[in-house]
């Protein structure tokens, strides 16, 4: 564990003085957004590309990442990454398909696209249901593990931990308050924070490693070792497990089965989340459509960036570790004495000198108030646009809905504390990242369908899209849960595979299949629907082919990114 000297308390506190100065200089500048609904809340026409795609990025990565993607790399190895490298390709599809629909129908909210596309039904179902999963899953999830990564990484010190909770949300909430416009324009410089400290860390990771080789401080020869005693954590794809199979085996295609994972699961893991997701799409909503695709798309090149900052470090970890290093810093908070993957990234952190240790600190806690801030506008949007504004006061004005909306999100953050001070959810029995899965992914599936069918397909009717909710809930849980026991473990459709899970022997079908197959059963469901409605939908959006063309600076910006993809994947295969 780390204590913090002056020279990384330094650090920290010029991070925080410079966040907080610019995020108030924001404030002040743009001072419409004390009145303005659309400014406050989607900083309407004032956030540039730049600032766009880095708070995309921004309220994306947060302590799940920086500790569930270095534990995944440590146990598994570059796999993990193609739910980054892939949500690059999600983000083309989102800025070139999905977002002109939205900007071409005035869409704001998640919520009002349902409204606008099925009915009113619809639409308040999905708001209170995203309002739950935001409030009681997303919120709360981040702000335990964040306050948990960074008391960690601290020292360890039960005391403190409750003080990092209350910190982080304060600091979160002098942020939101601000609007989207302050939250936008302060992620540009979490992000360059993130990006500078992860860099750091990988940078004095590659060097220990290279050293503990006897190569001296050489970054190309840490990076070269790690090829040579890893291999197995450099190949994208897993191979089916067979009879012989080790159970890491096993576990490594449950995680990322192969080329099935690519048939359907990890497209609807990352198109769903960034193209049907008030958190992710708030961002683009207020913009033209030139610079929000060139935001979208700027966030799809930095998440190519992503897995060197968080996967890389759990590879050194497992190397190091392999070599006889880090032996009590991975088994810290290990029940049965065997190594926690988790503890890979401040297992690395370790090693880093004081200063650095402060950098590492602010970049954690830029990822997780980012994050936070986001969540906590997303929250306040939806429940003043399509909860407090239709159901509970028409008549309020643009002053009144700012108001509504700043003590939402104070609400919100103060439930959140309350459900993470004592951990009431069970957030870290579950794991952090399992808990998020769990709540979230069932209902993709159906969330997906609803969109995907109601954007281009314009005989999609309202009782479909309800039924699609229902039965793509209902499937995943089927797949998830029970069809090994009711159908048996090798059919047509799947595989299951044997596996322990707490303590028990279970068959489990890998979780990106069952999504495949939720998603296929809840298209046909609501496309037979629909097939009984009229063959145009008085509600369906009109569509035409302008809306789809990209400028070649934008195409150009599609091809690098491509690209870049493809070498990786030729290269990790």
């Amino acid at each position: 564990m780390n204590k913090l000297f002056f020279q990384d308390k330094l650090v920290f506190l010029i991070y925080f003085v410079i966040v907080a100065s610019y995020g108030y200089y924001i404030y002040r500048k743009k001072k419409k957004a004390v009145t303005g609904t659309h400014d406050f809340f989607l900083a309407e026409g004032s956030l540039t590309w730049w600032a766009i795609g880095a708070s995309l990025i921004a309220s994306n990565i947060s302590a799940e990442q920086f500790i569930g993607m270095s534990g995944n790399g440590y146990s598994i190895g570059v796999a993990v990454a193609a739910y980054e490298w892939i949500a690059a390709i999600a983000l083309i599809i989102v800025a070139v398909w999905f977002i002109p629909v939205y900007l071409k129908n005035k869409i704001f909210t998640m919520p009002q696209f349902l409204k606008e596309r099925y009915n009113e039904t619809v639409a308040l179902i999905m708001a209170i249901f995203w309002l739950f999963l935001y409030v009681f899953v997303n919120l709360t999830s981040i702000l335990y593990l964040g306050a948990l990564a960074i008391n960690n990484l601290t020292g360890g010190d039960a005391s403190q931990f409750h003080y990092i909770i209350i910190g982080l949300s304060i600091f979160a909430v002098v942020i939101t308050l601000g609007g989207m416009k302050v939250i936008g324009f302060t992620d540009v410089i979490q992000v360059a924070v993130l990006i500078i400290g992860g860099f750091a860390t990988i940078y004095v990771a590659l060097t220990v490693v290279s050293k503990a080789f006897g190569y001296g401080e050489s970054v190309v020869e840490g990076f070269n070792q790690l090829l040579k005693n890893a291999p197995d954590h450099f190949h994208m794809m897993f191979e089916k497990p067979g009879p012989n199979s080790t159970p890491q085996q096993v576990t490594n295609y449950l995680t990322i089965p192969g080329l099935l994972s690519y048939a359907a699961g990890i497209w609807i893991i990352n198109l769903n989340y960034w193209g049907c997701n008030q958190y992710i799409t708030q961002r683009a909503l207020g913009a033209d459509l030139q610079t929000a695709r060139k935001g979208i798309l700027f966030a799809g090149f930095l998440k190519l960036l992503m897995p060197i900052i968080v996967m890389l470090p759990g590879i050194a970890a497992y190397v190091l570790h392999q070599k006889g290093m880090l032996q009590q810093e991975m088994l810290v908070n290990s029940k049965d004495g065997t190594v926690v993957a988790d503890n890979a990234y401040s297992s690395v952190l370790t090693f880093l000198p004081h200063g650095l240790i402060g950098l590492s600190l602010a970049a954690l806690t830029a990822a997780i108030v980012a994050s936070l801030a986001g969540k906590a506008n997303s929250i306040s949007t939806i429940f003043t646009l399509d909860v407090y504004k239709k159901y509970i006061n028409r008549e309020a004005d643009e002053k009144k809905m700012v108001w509504v909306g700043r003590v939402t999100i104070l609400v919100a953050i103060i439930v959140s504390i309350m459900l993470t001070w004592s951990d009431t959810l069970g957030i870290g029995g579950a794991g952090g990242f399992t808990f998020i899965q769990k709540y979230t992914g069932f209902i993709s599936p159906g969330v997906f369908a609803m969109f995907i069918l109601g954007m281009f397909w314009k005989r999609t009717t309202g009782a479909a899209a309800v039924a699609g909710v229902i039965v793509g809930f209902a499937l995943s849980v089927v797949f998830n849960e029970f069809a090994p026991q009711w159908f048996g473990h090798d059919t047509l459709f799947y595989t299951a595979y044997q596996t322990v899970e707490n303590g028990k022997v279970v068959w489990e079908i890998p979780f990106h299949i069952c999504m495949g197959l939720a998603f296929m059963f809840t298209m046909i469901v609501m496309i037979l629907m629909s097939l009984a409605g009229p063959k145009i939908n008085p509600k369906a959006f009109v569509l035409d082919k302008e809306m789809f063309k990209v400028k070649p600076g934008t195409l150009a910006m599609i091809v690098v990114t491509l690209l870049i993809i493809s070498l990786l994947y030729v290269r990790f295969w």
